[in-house]
């Protein structure tokens, strides 16, 4: 089986979110943007894994759309959580660092899917 690095980068990326949410549940006793950024977190690797066994090419694009737009909305509730004082800029760099690279991955890969459904 070929790696797909996609796939592999948005499942590590969930698991770091899964132990974040975690750490804002159980230390600093965070119960609303925790789940809004578990939520988010977690599905851009779930619509990633949908869009892979998608039944067409506008199945495969629609979902990566979406992870597309959860990483970006993921990316929000992390920069929310350190301007709120819940997260250290320093905590939250590395999620933030690999939110960015999830963004840029996910949206070349619609530009190169689009562009070849044409």
């Amino acid at each position: 089986m070929k790696d797909n690095i996609v796939q592999e980068k948005s499942y590590k990326f969930a698991l770091r979110i899964v132990n974040l949410y975690k750490y804002l549940i159980n230390v600093k006793k965070e119960y609303i943007l925790s789940k809004q950024v578990l939520r988010s977190g977690t599905s851009i690797g779930a619509n990633i894994e949908e869009a892979i066994g998608g039944q067409s090419k506008k199945d495969f694009i629609s979902k990566f759309s979406i992870a597309y737009k959860e990483a970006r909305e993921t990316k929000y509730w992390i920069r929310l959580l350190i301007d709120s004082n819940y997260l250290e800029l320093r905590q939250a760099e590395g999620l933030l660092e690999d939110c960015e690279e999830l963004c840029k991955i996910i949206s070349k890969i619609q530009t190169t899917s689009k562009a070849n459904n044409s």
